[in-house]
């Protein structure tokens, strides 16, 4: 594994594959896990960190539906309590969690994404964080152009409206990667660290701090 080398310190280079959908919460709680254990490493280790797509419903409408009244249909009777558990943990991070307007199709955030990539894995991560916060606590469709080329704006992605304007683009990068990473996972957030050391679900900070000593002394 490359070596980072600074002034005073040697640095291992930790690499982090990301599984992971747009519209799910839990794959949101998952990343503000990992940033923390990050921000507490970030002496120690330099990261890569590469996201992959998943699709939780790969046939949900383009056009988008209400979201509470989607989450209804697929739990019923459990849809308030999930509602009132992920306000619960949302608010832990500060966050609030916002159940208004649209769910859909994620295949175009997943296309954004792949196309941040090409530019860098910081901007990359940047994106899935404001994807992630319009969705969730402002209540933005993740389906919408407006909503997608205003997170690329933000963290600076050039080319988003001509790349997004045709639906071609990116599309085949996608599928196979989901093919690549997804095929054999059944939930996300999943990620494999240094392609040796896989993680289930929205891991606490602690277990990724445990994960990155791991994946030190393997490569030790």
């Amino acid at each position: 594994m490359a070596e980072s080398v600074g002034t005073s310190t040697v640095k291992k280079l930790i690499q982090i594959d990301i599984s992971s959908d747009t519209v799910c919460p839990w794959c949101f709680i998952g990343k503000k896990n990992l940033d923390k254990a990050i921000a507490i490493t970030k002496d120690q280790y330099d990261f890569e960190l590469r996201w992959h797509p998943f699709q939780l419903n790969p046939t949900a409408p383009r056009d988008g539906i209400d979201k509470r009244e989607y989450y209804r249909r697929k739990f019923g009777s459990q849809s308030e309590r999930m509602e009132a558990r992920m306000s619960e943990v949302f608010k832990s991070h500060g966050l609030e969690y916002n159940m208004s307007g649209l769910t859909g199709n994620t295949m175009d955030s997943h296309r954004l994404i792949y196309f941040a990539g090409q530019q860098g894995y910081n901007k990359q991560h940047d994106l899935v964080e404001q994807l992630c916060l319009g969705y969730f606590t402002q209540g933005k469709y993740i389906g919408e152009r407006a909503f997608l080329l205003e997170c690329a704006s933000k963290v600076g992605i050039d080319g988003a409206a001509e790349f997004l304007q045709d639906s071609n683009k990116g599309s085949e990068e996608v599928l196979k990667e989901l093919d690549e990473y997804s095929g054999n996972i059944t939930g996300v957030p999943y990620f494999v660290i240094n392609k040796n050391h896989n993680l289930s679900g929205a891991q606490p900070p602690e277990v990724f701090l445990r994960a990155f000593q791991v994946a030190k002394k393997v490569e030790t």
